[in-house]
């Protein structure tokens, strides 16, 4: 049998799809090529923002007219916070919350046997066991996941209860696992979870002491830490990143609005001093740092003056890009309650005008590292076409290379940005 496998959101999702797609391999259920008819079509969703759940919809009756014979199986929050809505949709044979997401497989195994069944898993009540995933992605990188829930209940998010609470692995399974993509040749591992920072949460160790021992790994060249909480980014895990072997210079730091009324509004654990404190930390021990900063636009209460406000604030930061969202209203959650919202097209607006900021702090960014050589880690392409990667502070390469370097790590001179393109043109400098 065949799976054609999509998935929507953030990149914990891409590693838990891996991690499927190894279970199903296992059991004879090969992934689906190019040209060829899956059996089997499993979709792992997303339900950050409406929008998302209207593509994951959309997503479902565009694979079910193109091939009506497939089984199609939902997993991911959308399918957590609206099970019944997604069975109703046409080709739908099995749907399995964030929860029950280890157990597709087995989900697959039960339709198999008995094809007339539908089968909607209904969530459990309380989301209490961690289930690891460390999976390559269809890149070169790795994600390990370490981490999965969150407790902080923002006012604008359903993650917790599409997530459940925090919790986490234990550095011991966590190393191991590092050291098992190590003997498979991976040089690169992206940390993920919902929010990491909190990471050991309710036992003796810390995020912190995990990097240290992730740190300590043969044969993993670097580590990438995925988002993380601009409270939980101490100062301590920064002086590690700028001091480590093999820690990349790189952050993604979530700041949401820069209007400390708004960020009240939010109920996120922050202020813009303290925010600001971090991103001047960062550059004071690593000027190189590649620094990546998501904001939410037109968020329930976030009013003209407000916005500038924010706007002000992100301009003033020494970051490398933004990652623009324009808010979205989520059932049941306390966003609701505030009396301002924010017209669509004011959104849009306000959208446009953070996008174009992030272009030209992305442009300035990579523009100060044209004439310099940096260590890539070059990734497979697409045939025909040059290979790619991301220096150790994410900038994306583009160099003439063949197959044959994939997954190495070389040092490339950066030449220029090429009109158009999101990637820096390079070529690699011989030993």
């Amino acid at each position: 049998m065949l799976c054609l496998y999509h998935t929507f959101g953030c990149k914990l999702n891409f590693a838990e799809t891996s991690t499927i797609a190894e279970m199903l391999e296992a059991r004879g259920i090969q992934r689906c090529g190019d040209g060829e008819i899956p059996d089997i079509i499993l979709i792992n969703s997303c339900s950050v923002t409406a929008e998302a759940d209207k593509k994951c919809r959309q997503t479902i009756r565009s694979f079910h007219r193109r091939y009506p014979d497939a089984a199609i199986v939902v997993t991911g929050c959308y399918a957590q916070l609206k099970g019944d809505e997604v069975s109703a949709l046409p080709g739908v044979v099995i749907v399995a919350g964030t929860d029950r997401k280890n157990q597709v497989p087995d989900y697959i195994d039960q339709w198999i046997a008995d094809k007339n069944a539908q089968c909607l898993i209904t969530p459990l009540q309380k989301m209490t066991r961690f289930n690891p995933s460390c999976s390559r992605g269809d890149r070169t990188r790795y994600f390990l996941k370490v981490q999965d829930g969150c407790d902080y209940w923002c006012t604008y998010c359903t993650i917790p209860r599409a997530r459940g609470r925090s919790r986490s692995s234990s550095i011991a399974e966590i190393v191991s696992q590092a050291r098992d993509v190590a003997s498979r040749g991976g040089k690169e591992i992206v940390i993920t979870g919902v929010n990491i920072g909190d990471f050991g949460k309710g036992s003796d160790e810390k995020f912190i002491d995990l990097c240290r021992s992730l740190d300590e790994v043969e044969g993993i060249a670097r580590y990438r830490i995925s988002s993380i909480e601009p409270n939980l980014l101490t100062d301590e895990i920064i002086e590690f990143v700028a001091n480590s072997k093999r820690f990349m210079p790189h952050f993604h730091i979530p700041l949401q609005c820069g209007s400390d009324e708004v960020l009240r509004l939010m109920r996120r654990h922050y202020d813009t001093a303290l925010f600001r404190h971090k991103i001047e930390r960062i550059r004071a021990v690593m000027p190189h740092a590649f620094i990546g900063v998501d904001l939410i636009v037109g968020a329930r209460g976030e009013t003209a003056e407000e916005f500038e406000r924010s706007y002000s604030f992100v301009e003033s930061l020494d970051i490398s890009c933004l990652h623009v969202f324009p808010y979205s209203e989520r059932p049941d959650t306390k966003a609701l309650d505030i009396s301002h919202v924010v017209s669509q097209e004011d959104k849009h607006k306000r959208a446009a005008r953070m996008l174009a900021l992030s272009e030209k702090k992305l442009s300035a960014f990579r523009e100060q590292f044209i004439g310099t050589t940096r260590e890539v880690l070059l990734e497979h392409s697409a045939e025909g076409m040059p290979m790619g990667g991301f220096t150790d502070n994410y900038i994306k390469v583009s160099v003439e290379a063949s197959e044959c370097m994939d997954n190495q790590i070389v040092s490339v001179a950066l030449d220029g940005v090429v009109d158009g393109s999101e990637a820096v043109k390079g070529f690699i400098v011989k030993e």
